[in-house]
């Protein structure tokens, strides 16, 4: 190939969260000069860091999925490898409105891959089980078709309300911030409906997807035996010191690479130029062969519309305004650990306000050393979207998130928590930052997709593109990237 004009060879990155600084990372290896804007004045996006009680804690993501080996590989990269970390064994809980139950061992979504599991049927009792088990009774065509479906209508359809009720909108409550009606299957767990068609059940499919990737057909199209059964809430790994250090790797990384990190520079327009693309902020003027969008979807579709008009009015809905209160507690009566690594909440549960409680000094042994005997660590979640669409807020002001996050982790965990137990604490908003995959998501994001792509040297990544948790986001930006760069 010949020599290309200089600004050929030059990228800009529009968002400094993970998947822009990873786009910036894989453009700056393929030998473009690289140059990142960032809105606000921290890199990361959504894995972030804050300091409670002296301690440096995440603030947003605090965990991968393990299924894939996207984030693994990067944080090997990035010189992290010694430092991933399983969490304790002890596994997770859900409160239904009876009480307390153990999270089975199920493999996606919270979905039994045997409904016939003691702890399973814990949860489900003897008709609900029953009704579970007709799942590899009826033809994979239930639920398998071509037409878009929400996890709420494919758990139903196969498995029954029970399952829908008691496990599955617990988990997808308390990881999407959505009810499961409101929810693309095919963005929230990709490739499970394809397997349902090849193994012919949704047991057999989720016990397919917990294996790994996708498998050849077994012979006679049999679904091979499942793999043992994990505690739930096990699938996961961190990095010891949080996952935030991975953004501190990558930013270390770029600045080696001589990226241009531009933080408290918004964009504020894109126009399409002869030779590449213009963007436009307050403050300056930057032009590149290549641009990427890695910001939330509203955002990207309101910043390219008028240079990629095939895309206007594809503007996808914006995610749910989460709350994160992290407790920081002297509580000895902690130590025991009584609902493993935190408790994920039933939607019909009365008189608990919060989704989900994660214990993380319970659930991360480094951080238990670093907190100290008897200091326990609690981070609860407020908001979700609910089944009519509107927002379940929860308490707004500061205080009284307090309030609510003191009162919830002592129902939640069985234990008097007070005030008096109290060293410190920290309310994180994140607005509109967790994607919204509503059903017919997907198709909307594979068309904005398409047109960016009729545009040339454009990529969008992140959340909204990729599908939530970060191994979906590594993965996709990579195999985005890598073709923009090619």
């Amino acid at each position: 190939m010949g020599s290309l004009p200089a600004r050929a060879r030059t990228a800009l990155v529009v968002g400094g969260g993970i998947s822009g600084l990873l786009s910036a990372r894989e453009l700056a290896a393929a030998g473009y000069g690289v140059t990142v804007l960032e809105a606000g004045n921290a890199w990361g996006g959504c894995v972030g860091s804050h300091t409670v009680a002296g301690l440096t804690l995440d603030s947003g993501a605090e965990s991968f999925a393990t299924r894939s080996d996207a984030v693994s590989v990067l944080a090997a990269e990035l010189g992290l490898a010694g430092r991933i970390v399983p969490p304790r064994p002890g596994g997770a809980w859900v409160q239904l409105p009876e009480g307390p139950r153990e999270l089975p061992k199920t493999g996606v979504l919270g979905i039994p891959s045997n409904p016939w599991d003691p702890e399973v049927r814990r949860s489900l009792g003897l008709i609900g089980s029953l009704r579970a088990s007709l799942d590899r009774l009826l033809p994979a065509s239930v639920g398998a078709g071509k037409n878009e479906v929400s996890v709420s209508a494919l758990v139903k359809a196969r498995m029954g309300a029970r399952v829908l009720d008691r496990l599955v909108a617990p988990v997808v409550g308390g990881v999407h911030s959505a009810d499961p009606a409101l929810l693309d299957v095919d963005m929230v767990a990709p490739g499970l409906r394809a397997r349902l068609r090849q193994h012919g059940s949704l047991a057999a499919a989720v016990a397919a997807q917990r294996r790994g990737p996708f498998p050849a057909p077994a012979a006679g199209g049999s679904a091979p035996a499942s793999a043992p059964a994990a505690k739930a809430g096990s699938a996961v790994a961190g990095l010891e010191g949080g996952m935030h250090t991975l953004v501190d790797a990558l930013v270390r990384d770029l600045r080696a690479r001589d990226v241009s990190l531009l933080a408290g520079t918004a964009a504020t327009s894109v126009a399409r130029t002869p030779d590449g693309w213009r963007v436009l902020s307050a403050e300056a003027t930057f032009d590149a062969g290549l641009l990427v969008a890695a910001v939330d979807g509203p955002a990207a579709v309101d910043l390219l519309e008028q240079a990629v008009p095939a895309i206007a009015g594809k503007k996808p809905a914006s995610g749910p305004d989460v709350k994160l209160v992290t407790l920081v507690l002297d509580h000895p009566g902690l130590d025991s650990r009584p609902r493993g690594t935190g408790v994920l909440v039933a939607p019909q549960t009365p008189g608990i306000q919060a989704k989900a409680l994660t214990h993380a000094t319970a659930k991360w042994d480094w951080l238990a050393a670093a907190a100290g005997p008897g200091r326990h660590v609690l981070r609860l979640s407020y908001g979700k979207v609910d089944g009519l669409g509107g927002q379940q807020a929860g308490p707004e002001t500061d205080d009284g998130l307090l309030a609510a996050s003191l009162e919830d982790a002592s129902a939640l965990l069985g234990a008097v928590i007070s005030e008096d137990n109290l060293v410190d604490w920290d309310v994180v908003r994140w607005r509109g930052a967790l994607p919204f995959a509503a059903v017919g998501h997907s198709a909307r994001v594979a068309a904005i997709r398409e047109a960016c792509t009729a545009a040339g040297n454009l990529a969008l990544v992140g959340g909204w593109v990729a599908g939530n948790g970060l191994a979906a986001v590594v993965s996709d930006t990579r195999k985005h990237i890598r073709v923009l760069a090619s």
